[in-house]
Protein backbone atom coordinates (compact mmCIF):
# COMPACT_ATOMS: atom_id res chain seq x y z
CA UNK A 1 0.00 0.00 0.00
CA UNK A 2 1.34 3.41 -0.58
CA UNK A 3 2.11 5.54 1.77
CA UNK A 4 1.49 9.52 2.35
CA UNK A 5 1.35 12.79 4.35
CA UNK A 6 -1.59 14.69 4.93
CA UNK A 7 -2.97 17.27 2.40
CA UNK A 8 -0.90 18.06 -0.67
CA UNK A 9 -2.37 18.31 -4.15
CA UNK A 10 -2.34 16.03 -7.68
CA UNK A 11 -1.75 18.50 -11.13
CA UNK A 12 -1.62 16.64 -14.56
CA UNK A 13 1.94 14.91 -13.54
CA UNK A 14 2.87 15.66 -17.67
CA UNK A 15 5.49 13.22 -17.52
CA UNK A 16 4.76 10.76 -20.45
CA UNK A 17 6.71 13.66 -22.40
CA UNK A 18 10.06 12.22 -21.27
CA UNK A 19 9.70 9.27 -18.88
CA UNK A 20 10.44 6.97 -21.57
CA UNK A 21 13.12 8.59 -22.98
CA UNK A 22 16.70 7.51 -21.81
CA UNK A 23 19.17 9.94 -20.83
CA UNK A 24 20.98 11.38 -23.70
CA UNK A 25 24.73 12.97 -23.09
CA UNK A 26 24.95 16.19 -25.04
CA UNK A 27 28.51 17.32 -26.29
CA UNK A 28 29.98 20.18 -24.34
CA UNK A 29 29.32 23.22 -26.03
CA UNK A 30 32.38 25.23 -27.26
CA UNK A 31 31.99 27.94 -24.37
CA UNK A 32 30.96 27.38 -21.07
CA UNK A 33 29.70 29.83 -18.64
CA UNK A 34 30.30 28.55 -14.81
CA UNK A 35 28.46 30.61 -12.36
CA UNK A 36 29.86 30.90 -9.01
CA UNK A 37 26.81 31.32 -7.47
CA UNK A 38 25.16 28.33 -8.26
CA UNK A 39 24.61 26.76 -4.13
CA UNK A 40 22.84 28.18 -1.07
CA UNK A 41 25.79 30.04 0.90
CA UNK A 42 28.39 32.18 0.06
CA UNK A 43 29.44 32.68 -3.71
CA UNK A 44 32.93 30.41 -4.57
CA UNK A 45 36.34 32.38 -5.08
CA UNK A 46 37.73 32.12 -8.61
CA UNK A 47 41.30 30.68 -8.11
CA UNK A 48 41.60 30.90 -11.89
CA UNK A 49 42.32 33.78 -14.13
CA UNK A 50 41.75 34.83 -18.30
CA UNK A 51 44.33 32.85 -20.11
CA UNK A 52 44.78 29.81 -17.43
CA UNK A 53 44.44 26.63 -18.96
CA UNK A 54 42.69 24.67 -17.31
CA UNK A 55 41.68 21.02 -17.08
CA UNK A 56 38.37 18.87 -17.11
CA UNK A 57 37.85 18.23 -13.49
CA UNK A 58 39.89 20.63 -12.18
CA UNK A 59 38.60 23.04 -9.32
CA UNK A 60 38.21 26.63 -10.69
CA UNK A 61 36.38 28.44 -7.61
CA UNK A 62 36.94 27.11 -4.14
CA UNK A 63 34.16 27.32 -1.44
CA UNK A 64 34.22 30.72 0.24
CA UNK A 65 33.57 29.52 3.78
CA UNK A 66 32.00 26.57 5.48
CA UNK A 67 28.66 27.25 3.74
CA UNK A 68 29.57 27.28 0.17
CA UNK A 69 30.93 24.91 -2.14
CA UNK A 70 33.76 24.24 -4.62
CA UNK A 71 33.32 24.91 -8.63
CA UNK A 72 35.21 22.72 -11.06
CA UNK A 73 35.72 23.04 -14.91
CA UNK A 74 33.32 20.55 -16.84
CA UNK A 75 36.07 21.11 -19.95
CA UNK A 76 39.40 20.96 -20.50
CA UNK A 77 40.56 24.38 -22.22
CA UNK A 78 41.62 28.33 -21.86
CA UNK A 79 39.74 30.88 -19.42
CA UNK A 80 38.72 33.30 -21.88
CA UNK A 81 37.33 35.77 -19.25
CA UNK A 82 35.45 35.76 -15.62
CA UNK A 83 32.88 38.43 -16.21
CA UNK A 84 29.24 38.97 -14.95
CA UNK A 85 26.40 36.89 -16.95
CA UNK A 86 22.51 36.86 -16.66
CA UNK A 87 22.23 34.00 -13.14
CA UNK A 88 18.79 32.16 -12.74
CA UNK A 89 17.25 34.43 -9.91
CA UNK A 90 17.03 37.38 -12.41
CA UNK A 91 20.50 39.31 -11.57
CA UNK A 92 23.57 39.49 -13.52
CA UNK A 93 26.64 37.47 -11.54
CA UNK A 94 30.05 36.11 -11.87
CA UNK A 95 30.69 33.38 -13.63
CA UNK A 96 34.24 31.63 -15.64
CA UNK A 97 33.76 31.71 -18.62
CA UNK A 98 36.08 29.04 -20.64
CA UNK A 99 36.72 28.02 -23.86
CA UNK A 100 36.74 24.55 -24.75
CA UNK A 101 39.72 22.53 -26.53
CA UNK A 102 37.72 19.73 -27.56
CA UNK A 103 40.21 17.47 -26.06
CA UNK A 104 38.62 16.52 -22.34
CA UNK A 105 42.33 16.18 -20.41
CA UNK A 106 41.44 14.86 -17.14
CA UNK A 107 42.42 16.76 -14.05
CA UNK A 108 42.80 14.10 -11.97
CA UNK A 109 42.53 15.77 -8.83
CA UNK A 110 40.56 13.51 -6.51
CA UNK A 111 41.51 9.94 -5.68
CA UNK A 112 39.56 7.12 -5.93
CA UNK A 113 38.32 4.86 -3.65
CA UNK A 114 36.21 1.89 -4.53
CA UNK A 115 37.42 0.31 -0.92
CA UNK A 116 35.74 3.74 1.13
CA UNK A 117 34.51 1.47 3.57
CA UNK A 118 38.25 1.49 4.93
CA UNK A 119 37.54 5.85 4.71
CA UNK A 120 36.48 7.39 8.03
CA UNK A 121 33.89 10.05 8.16
CA UNK A 122 35.82 12.85 7.90
CA UNK A 123 37.69 11.45 4.62
CA UNK A 124 34.59 10.93 3.02
CA UNK A 125 33.02 14.39 4.19
CA UNK A 126 36.32 16.22 3.02
CA UNK A 127 35.99 14.38 -0.30
CA UNK A 128 32.10 15.46 -0.98
CA UNK A 129 33.63 19.08 0.13
CA UNK A 130 36.37 19.14 -2.32
CA UNK A 131 34.07 17.33 -5.25
CA UNK A 132 31.74 20.53 -4.83
CA UNK A 133 28.80 18.59 -4.27
CA UNK A 134 25.33 20.16 -3.26
CA UNK A 135 21.93 19.30 -3.25
CA UNK A 136 20.78 18.13 -6.79
CA UNK A 137 17.10 17.94 -5.90
CA UNK A 138 16.94 21.91 -6.29
CA UNK A 139 18.10 23.41 -3.22
CA UNK A 140 21.70 23.01 -3.39
CA UNK A 141 22.56 23.26 0.02
CA UNK A 142 26.50 21.75 0.25
CA UNK A 143 26.08 18.24 0.85
CA UNK A 144 29.43 18.26 3.12
CA UNK A 145 27.91 20.68 5.84
CA UNK A 146 24.37 18.28 5.48
CA UNK A 147 26.39 15.53 6.28
CA UNK A 148 27.74 17.06 9.52
CA UNK A 149 24.94 17.42 12.06
CA UNK A 150 25.45 17.86 15.61
CA UNK A 151 27.13 15.37 17.67
CA UNK A 152 24.05 15.69 20.16
CA UNK A 153 21.89 14.70 17.09
CA UNK A 154 22.72 11.77 15.84
CA UNK A 155 21.19 10.10 12.73
CA UNK A 156 19.34 6.90 12.26
CA UNK A 157 17.52 7.21 9.29
CA UNK A 158 19.30 7.64 6.19
CA UNK A 159 16.03 8.83 3.55
CA UNK A 160 16.84 9.17 -0.29
CA UNK A 161 14.78 11.12 -2.09
CA UNK A 162 13.04 9.54 -5.22
CA UNK A 163 9.69 11.12 -5.20
CA UNK A 164 10.51 13.67 -8.66
CA UNK A 165 6.86 15.06 -7.47
CA UNK A 166 7.10 18.11 -9.42
CA UNK A 167 5.08 17.86 -12.88
CA UNK A 168 7.22 16.75 -16.10
CA UNK A 169 10.35 16.23 -14.38
CA UNK A 170 11.80 13.00 -15.15
CA UNK A 171 15.24 13.39 -14.42
CA UNK A 172 15.66 11.37 -11.55
CA UNK A 173 13.13 8.88 -12.74
CA UNK A 174 15.66 8.18 -15.71
CA UNK A 175 18.93 7.98 -12.95
CA UNK A 176 17.18 5.69 -10.82
CA UNK A 177 16.20 3.05 -13.72
CA UNK A 178 19.96 3.52 -15.74
CA UNK A 179 22.40 3.83 -12.66
CA UNK A 180 20.37 2.20 -9.66
CA UNK A 181 23.78 0.58 -8.53
CA UNK A 182 25.62 3.97 -7.88
CA UNK A 183 22.66 5.25 -6.37
CA UNK A 184 22.50 2.36 -3.19
CA UNK A 185 26.19 2.48 -3.69
CA UNK A 186 26.34 6.35 -2.92
CA UNK A 187 22.72 5.72 -0.10
CA UNK A 188 25.41 3.25 1.63
CA UNK A 189 28.59 5.68 1.77
CA UNK A 190 26.13 8.24 3.25
CA UNK A 191 24.43 5.80 6.04
CA UNK A 192 28.43 5.20 6.63
CA UNK A 193 29.60 8.34 6.98
CA UNK A 194 26.46 9.14 9.54
CA UNK A 195 26.52 5.89 11.05
CA UNK A 196 22.96 5.39 10.89
CA UNK A 197 20.83 2.38 11.55
CA UNK A 198 18.30 2.77 8.51
CA UNK A 199 18.45 3.54 4.56
CA UNK A 200 14.82 3.83 2.84
CA UNK A 201 14.56 5.12 -0.54
CA UNK A 202 10.86 6.46 -1.39
CA UNK A 203 9.51 6.50 -4.76
CA UNK A 204 6.15 7.47 -5.73
CA UNK A 205 3.93 5.13 -7.16
CA UNK A 206 3.97 6.57 -10.85
CA UNK A 207 7.11 5.00 -11.05
CA UNK A 208 6.79 1.44 -11.05
CA UNK A 209 9.51 0.48 -13.16
CA UNK A 210 11.83 2.51 -11.06
CA UNK A 211 10.35 1.13 -7.90
CA UNK A 212 11.23 -2.59 -9.27
CA UNK A 213 14.90 -1.63 -10.47
CA UNK A 214 15.58 0.17 -6.82
CA UNK A 215 14.73 -2.83 -5.21
CA UNK A 216 16.60 -5.41 -6.94
CA UNK A 217 19.51 -2.94 -6.95
CA UNK A 218 18.98 -2.73 -3.39
CA UNK A 219 18.36 -6.59 -2.40
CA UNK A 220 20.15 -7.83 0.03
CA UNK A 221 21.93 -4.45 0.84
CA UNK A 222 20.11 -3.64 4.16
CA UNK A 223 17.88 -0.90 1.99
CA UNK A 224 14.49 -0.43 2.02
CA UNK A 225 12.43 0.92 -0.98
CA UNK A 226 9.01 2.33 0.34
CA UNK A 227 6.19 3.39 -2.62
CA UNK A 228 4.74 6.44 -2.05
CA UNK A 229 1.58 7.69 -2.95
CA UNK A 230 1.89 10.04 -6.04
CA UNK A 231 0.98 13.15 -4.75
CA UNK A 232 2.63 16.79 -4.43
CA UNK A 233 4.74 17.76 -2.79
CA UNK A 234 5.56 14.11 -1.65
CA UNK A 235 9.28 15.21 -1.77
CA UNK A 236 9.58 17.75 0.73
CA UNK A 237 12.18 17.01 3.54
CA UNK A 238 9.36 17.18 6.14
CA UNK A 239 6.43 15.76 4.32
CA UNK A 240 8.91 13.02 3.20
CA UNK A 241 10.15 11.95 7.17
CA UNK A 242 6.45 11.78 8.18
CA UNK A 243 5.44 9.44 5.86
CA UNK A 244 8.42 6.90 5.37
CA UNK A 245 8.83 7.24 9.65
CA UNK A 246 6.06 8.76 10.93
CA UNK A 247 8.22 11.75 12.67
CA UNK A 248 7.46 15.12 12.83
CA UNK A 249 10.22 17.80 12.29
CA UNK A 250 8.87 20.47 14.94
CA UNK A 251 8.30 24.37 13.41
CA UNK A 252 11.36 25.98 12.74
CA UNK A 253 13.23 22.50 13.47
CA UNK A 254 15.53 20.39 10.75
CA UNK A 255 15.57 16.72 9.61
CA UNK A 256 18.11 15.86 12.21
CA UNK A 257 16.18 16.87 15.01
CA UNK A 258 14.39 13.94 14.85
CA UNK A 259 17.33 11.54 13.59
CA UNK A 260 16.61 11.68 10.00
CA UNK A 261 18.77 12.66 6.65
CA UNK A 262 17.02 13.08 3.48
CA UNK A 263 18.81 13.42 0.56
CA UNK A 264 18.07 13.63 -3.71
CA UNK A 265 19.00 10.24 -5.42
CA UNK A 266 20.67 12.30 -8.12
CA UNK A 267 23.14 13.71 -4.65
CA UNK A 268 24.07 10.23 -3.83
CA UNK A 269 24.58 8.78 -7.60
CA UNK A 270 27.27 12.07 -7.15
CA UNK A 271 28.55 11.01 -3.90
CA UNK A 272 29.50 7.65 -5.71
CA UNK A 273 31.07 9.31 -8.77
CA UNK A 274 33.08 11.56 -6.16
CA UNK A 275 34.59 8.83 -3.59
CA UNK A 276 34.34 5.92 -5.60
CA UNK A 277 35.61 6.99 -8.86
CA UNK A 278 37.40 10.41 -8.13
CA UNK A 279 35.04 12.09 -10.65
CA UNK A 280 33.83 15.75 -8.78
CA UNK A 281 30.00 17.31 -9.44
CA UNK A 282 30.68 18.99 -13.46
CA UNK A 283 27.62 17.47 -15.61
CA UNK A 284 24.39 16.90 -14.52
CA UNK A 285 21.11 15.74 -15.96
CA UNK A 286 18.43 18.42 -16.89
CA UNK A 287 14.36 17.17 -18.01
CA UNK A 288 13.85 19.91 -20.97
CA UNK A 289 10.35 19.78 -21.83
CA UNK A 290 6.90 21.47 -21.94
CA UNK A 291 4.71 21.91 -24.91
CA UNK A 292 6.87 25.18 -26.69
CA UNK A 293 10.39 22.37 -27.32
CA UNK A 294 10.18 20.04 -30.39
CA UNK A 295 11.32 17.24 -29.04
CA UNK A 296 11.79 16.90 -25.21
CA UNK A 297 14.75 14.91 -23.88
CA UNK A 298 16.41 14.25 -20.40
CA UNK A 299 19.82 15.33 -20.98
CA UNK A 300 23.21 14.89 -19.29
CA UNK A 301 24.59 18.24 -19.81
CA UNK A 302 27.70 20.16 -18.54
CA UNK A 303 28.05 22.59 -15.86
CA UNK A 304 27.93 26.36 -17.62
CA UNK A 305 26.22 24.82 -20.52
CA UNK A 306 23.84 27.87 -21.57
CA UNK A 307 19.85 26.75 -21.51
CA UNK A 308 19.62 27.89 -25.16
CA UNK A 309 22.04 24.63 -25.92
CA UNK A 310 20.09 22.72 -24.18
CA UNK A 311 16.38 24.01 -26.09
CA UNK A 312 18.98 23.55 -29.37
CA UNK A 313 19.38 20.17 -28.23
CA UNK A 314 16.01 19.29 -27.89
CA UNK A 315 14.96 20.48 -31.90
CA UNK A 316 14.49 23.74 -30.55
CA UNK A 317 10.87 25.44 -29.86
CA UNK A 318 7.94 24.49 -31.31
CA UNK A 319 5.86 27.86 -32.03
CA UNK A 320 5.98 31.20 -29.66
CA UNK A 321 7.12 30.73 -25.84
CA UNK A 322 5.45 32.26 -23.07
CA UNK A 323 7.13 31.18 -20.18
CA UNK A 324 10.43 30.05 -19.42
CA UNK A 325 11.37 27.81 -15.96
CA UNK A 326 14.00 26.41 -14.32
CA UNK A 327 13.29 23.63 -12.28
CA UNK A 328 9.26 22.67 -11.95
CA UNK A 329 6.05 24.25 -12.78
CA UNK A 330 5.02 24.20 -9.08
CA UNK A 331 8.22 26.03 -6.94
CA UNK A 332 11.07 26.23 -10.23
CA UNK A 333 12.26 29.84 -11.38
CA UNK A 334 11.06 32.02 -13.98
CA UNK A 335 13.35 32.79 -16.78
CA UNK A 336 13.86 35.82 -18.59
CA UNK A 337 16.83 34.85 -21.06
CA UNK A 338 17.82 31.49 -22.41
CA UNK A 339 21.47 32.80 -21.83
CA UNK A 340 22.30 32.29 -18.16
CA UNK A 341 23.62 28.46 -17.93
CA UNK A 342 22.87 25.01 -16.03
CA UNK A 343 24.42 24.57 -12.55
CA UNK A 344 24.29 22.23 -10.14
CA UNK A 345 20.76 22.34 -8.63
CA UNK A 346 19.30 22.61 -12.58
CA UNK A 347 16.30 19.93 -12.53
CA UNK A 348 14.43 21.25 -15.84
CA UNK A 349 14.16 23.13 -18.26
CA UNK A 350 10.09 23.91 -19.19
CA UNK A 351 9.17 25.90 -22.12
CA UNK A 352 5.03 27.15 -22.78
CA UNK A 353 3.86 28.71 -25.18
CA UNK A 354 1.69 32.06 -24.29
CA UNK A 355 -1.78 30.20 -23.33
CA UNK A 356 -0.32 28.12 -20.50
CA UNK A 357 1.39 31.29 -19.17
CA UNK A 358 -1.68 33.08 -18.44
CA UNK A 359 -2.48 34.76 -15.32
CA UNK A 360 -5.97 35.30 -13.78
CA UNK A 361 -7.25 38.12 -12.37
CA UNK A 362 -7.00 38.15 -8.97
CA UNK A 363 -10.37 38.21 -6.58
CA UNK A 364 -11.54 38.36 -3.52
CA UNK A 365 -11.43 35.48 -1.33
CA UNK A 366 -14.71 33.64 -1.18
CA UNK A 367 -13.08 31.64 2.47
CA UNK A 368 -13.61 28.36 0.87
CA UNK A 369 -10.50 26.95 2.99
CA UNK A 370 -9.50 24.97 -0.03
CA UNK A 371 -5.99 26.35 0.44
CA UNK A 372 -6.18 25.10 4.52
CA UNK A 373 -6.77 21.54 3.45
CA UNK A 374 -4.21 21.33 0.56
CA UNK A 375 -1.55 22.76 3.12
CA UNK A 376 1.35 19.92 3.92
CA UNK A 377 2.44 21.89 6.81
CA UNK A 378 -1.24 22.39 8.12
CA UNK A 379 -1.11 26.04 7.86
CA UNK A 380 -4.07 28.93 7.12
CA UNK A 381 -2.70 30.37 4.01
CA UNK A 382 -5.21 32.61 3.59
CA UNK A 383 -4.96 34.51 6.98
CA UNK A 384 -0.87 34.68 6.29
CA UNK A 385 -0.86 35.87 3.50
CA UNK A 386 -4.43 38.51 4.37
CA UNK A 387 -2.16 39.80 7.38
CA UNK A 388 0.63 40.13 5.19
CA UNK A 389 -0.96 42.16 2.39
CA UNK A 390 -1.95 44.77 4.78
CA UNK A 391 1.35 44.63 6.74
CA UNK A 392 0.81 43.05 9.75
CA UNK A 393 3.41 40.84 9.69
CA UNK A 394 4.25 39.84 12.92
CA UNK A 395 0.69 38.21 13.22
CA UNK A 396 1.54 36.61 10.45
CA UNK A 397 4.34 35.34 12.07
CA UNK A 398 2.23 34.37 14.58
CA UNK A 399 0.05 32.15 12.31
CA UNK A 400 3.13 30.47 11.28
CA UNK A 401 4.54 31.94 7.81
CA UNK A 402 8.22 30.96 8.73
CA UNK A 403 6.90 27.28 8.41
CA UNK A 404 5.62 27.57 5.00
CA UNK A 405 7.89 25.71 2.72
CA UNK A 406 6.65 27.69 -0.83
CA UNK A 407 5.30 23.73 -2.06
CA UNK A 408 2.53 26.26 -3.95
CA UNK A 409 -0.32 23.74 -3.50
CA UNK A 410 -2.27 26.63 -1.71
CA UNK A 411 -1.92 28.95 -4.73
CA UNK A 412 -2.84 25.65 -6.96
CA UNK A 413 -6.04 25.90 -5.82
CA UNK A 414 -7.28 28.38 -5.24
CA UNK A 415 -10.56 29.68 -6.82
CA UNK A 416 -9.95 33.64 -6.35
CA UNK A 417 -6.84 33.12 -8.21
CA UNK A 418 -4.66 34.67 -5.46
CA UNK A 419 -1.20 34.62 -4.63
CA UNK A 420 -1.40 33.50 -1.69
CA UNK A 421 2.63 32.39 -2.12
CA UNK A 422 3.93 36.07 -2.89
CA UNK A 423 2.06 37.05 0.36
CA UNK A 424 3.26 34.98 2.36
CA UNK A 425 6.89 35.06 0.90
CA UNK A 426 6.53 38.65 1.13
CA UNK A 427 6.13 38.05 5.13
CA UNK A 428 9.09 35.64 5.55
CA UNK A 429 11.43 38.44 4.22
CA UNK A 430 9.87 40.95 6.35
CA UNK A 431 10.01 38.67 9.49
CA UNK A 432 13.77 37.97 8.52
CA UNK A 433 14.39 41.02 8.34
CA UNK A 434 12.60 42.61 12.18
CA UNK A 435 14.88 39.07 13.02
CA UNK A 436 18.01 40.82 12.80
CA UNK A 437 17.20 44.11 13.87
Amino acid sequence: MAITFKGGVHPPESKHYTEDKPIERIPAPEVVYVLLSQHIGAPAKPIVKRGDVVKKGQKIAEAAGFVSANIHSPVSGKVKTIDRIPHFLGSYSQAVVIENDGEDTPAEELEPHPDWQNLSPEDIRNIVAEAGIVGMGGATFPTHVKLSPPKEKPIHTVILNGAECEPYLTADHRLMLENPDEIVEGALIIKHTLGAERVIIGIENNKPDAIETMRKSAEGRGIEVAELKTKYPQGAEKQLINALTGLEVPSGGLPFDVGCYVQNVGTAKAIYDAVVKGIPLIERVVTVSGLAVKEPKNLLAPIGTKLSELVDACGGTSGEVGKVIMGGPMMGLAQWTLETSVTKGTSGLLLFPPEMASVGEETTCISCASCVDVCPMRLLPTSIAHNAKYGRFEIAGKLGAMDCIECGSCVFVCPANINLLHYIRWAKLELRKMAKK
